[in-house]
């Protein structure tokens, strides 16, 4: 009976242990209205450049917040926009320093096989400190480099509202 009583104990000292340590999650994430603007900013921005893109956002969990097509954007620009911003938050960098990676490394190449992964230059994800809260991708200018450029000034529209 002592044993048992005993090990009881122990049980009884791990649940409130782990009750204890439970701490509330702050959850960070991009407002509508942000959203829509960083979007509209990353069109724009490819729009001065002489490009017609479409521009859209994902959440934290990879849901579209927000989405831009500019006039004359090709049709596979919204689809291509919101797989780059999935892939970006997906992996946690830009899609244009992953498409390196997998140079790189071909082994990693398998990744192309995840629903909904691009990896083209465009795809930019969007952090509060080291957290990735969304992120952002653009399709449709001639250079995936010229992409991500417009996602990144998407982004610095909105980047000092962020918290």
């Amino acid at each position: 009976m002592r044993l048992r009583l005993g090990g009881l104990a122990i049980i009884a000292g791990l649940v409130n242990f782990g009750v204890a340590t439970a701490q509330p999650r702050t959850v960070h994430d991009i407002p509508l209205p942000l959203a829509v603007e960083a979007t509209a900013a990353a069109v724009a921005d490819c729009a001065a450049k002489g490009f017609s893109v479409s521009a859209a956002l994902v959440d934290r969990a990879g849901i579209l917040r927000a989405l831009h097509r500019a006039d004359n954007a090709g049709p596979h620009t919204v689809d291509a926009s919101r797989r780059k911003a999935f892939t970006a938050l997906t992996l946690k960098i830009g899609t244009l320093q992953f498409a390196e990676i997998l140079k790189n490394n071909p082994g990693s190449a398998d990744v192309i096989y995840i629903a909904d992964i691009l990896v083209l230059g465009g795809g930019v994800p969007i952090k509060i400190g080291d957290e990735v809260v969304g992120a952002i991708g653009v399709g449709g200018s001639p250079s995936s480099v010229v992409d991500a450029q417009c996602a990144e000034a998407g982004i610095a529209r909105i980047a000092d509202r962020l918290k």
